[in-house]
């Protein structure tokens, strides 16, 4: 068991972390005011320095690494903001790794090396109005007509909508009930049949758009079926992969903060001293440190252990909950710190605090993340309609 990272993963982090750095920060703020998407140049940039698909095959476009390598390059970006972490997100843990694994070889070879190349951008479609957290109530439903898959229904909450080039839509494929229905269909952005609502109003997450998909007899090949009726668990086991990116995407709030705030307290006077002079403020820098290093070994724990598959629902599900958590207490601490500074739109420390509470919503709420830590360690499934 190694706690350090290699030289290579060392050397690779610090590439990432002087290019997010140097280059990417009044972008951060002009996404955040605007609440627009990185645009397409910078994400070609992105695939041109290698930060896209990072631990995809290099067959397949990628760079041939693994989750770790990944995680650490997202981890320096979501320091800077959530917005420009996206597409590393999107392309390394999110639902391009499901195309990787289970889509049909024609259309993963269409796909997965595009997004590498920047040239595509693909978002999941998961959530419905009646179907969040109990997600295998979802109505959207998918239906064979000879050579196409012809979808009906809503999807929300969608982070990408109506700007990320094709969505991986969760969606019913069989009558049969619950779970054993389910699978997912790429849509591509153009398809007739596919409308957006408005780009939604959300507290943080400002960069990252979100609306509504709304499928009216909108038709896709056969061979955009990704995973059939009844490979709901496949889908999962994908989606346990992305929670460690949602944690670490969380991370990057608190460790960020935890940055910006060391050099903060060390400038900032008060009482003719530094604050970092008093010892209330060095027992909350320590406190801010452990979490921050908990929670990043804890998810680093469940991507080293996924090394050659994808990562345990026990493992995945502890890292998220425990970042989710730990974010909105240390960018909460960093915030009260820094005080009006905090507070004030100037500075980015009110940004991660409200970005950490988003991530401690998307991809499953922490306490339903609890849940599935009991589940696991009980080795059953509790079924919350009983």
């Amino acid at each position: 068991m190694n706690f350090k990272l290699t030289d290579e993963q060392r050397e690779l982090q610090q590439v990432a972390r002087d290019f997010a750095r140097t280059e990417l920060p009044e972008i951060a703020s002009q996404l955040e005011r605007d609440n627009a998407p990185l645009g397409h140049d910078m994400i070609r940039r992105y695939a041109e320095m290698g930060f896209l698909g990072i631990n995809v095959p290099s067959s397949l476009g990628g760079l041939g690494l693994g989750n770790i390598e990944a995680l650490v390059v997202l981890e320096e970006f979501a320091k800077v903001s959530s917005a420009v972490a996206f597409p590393i997100f999107e392309s390394s843990v999110g639902p391009v790794r499901a195309i990787e694994h289970f889509a049909p070889a024609a259309l993963r070879d269409r796909v997965v090396p595009a997004v590498c190349r920047g040239e595509m951008v693909v978002a999941v479609s998961m959530s419905e109005p009646d179907a969040g957290s109990a997600l295998t109530d979802l109505k959207t439903k998918g239906v064979v007509r000879g050579d196409k898959v012809v979808l009906n229904g809503t999807k929300r909450w969608c982070s990408g909508g109506g700007h990320a080039d094709a969505y991986l839509v969760y969606c019913r494929l069989s009558d049969d009930p619950g779970a054993k229905a389910i699978g997912a269909v790429l849509v591509e952005k153009d398809t007739p049949g596919l409308s957006f609502g408005p780009n939604e109003s959300l507290m943080g997450f400002r960069g990252i758009p979100s609306s509504d998909l709304n499928f009216d007899e909108c038709a896709v090949p056969l061979e955009n079926i990704v995973v059939p009726a009844g490979g709901f668990r496949k889908l999962m086991e994908a989606f346990d992969l992305e929670r460690c990116g949602n944690a670490t995407m969380a991370l990057g709030q608190a460790s960020g903060a935890l940055e910006d705030i060391l050099a903060y307290v060390v400038e900032r006077k008060q009482f003719g001293k530094p604050i970092a002079e008093f010892q209330a403020v060095q027992i909350k820098l320590a406190e801010m440190q452990m979490k921050v290093e908990a929670a990043r070994l804890l998810i680093w724990r469940a991507a080293a252990n996924a090394e050659d598959g994808l990562p345990s629902v026990l493992d995945s599900s502890v890292g998220k909950c425990f970042a989710n958590s730990i974010a909105r207490e240390v960018t909460g601490d960093a915030l009260q710190l820094m005080g009006a500074y905090g507070y004030s739109k100037e500075f980015p420390m009110e940004r991660r605090l409200r970005d950490s509470w988003g991530w401690g919503i998307a991809g499953g709420a922490i306490d339903i993340q609890k849940t599935n830590i009991a589940g696991a360690m009980l080795g059953r499934r509790f079924d919350q309609r009983r």
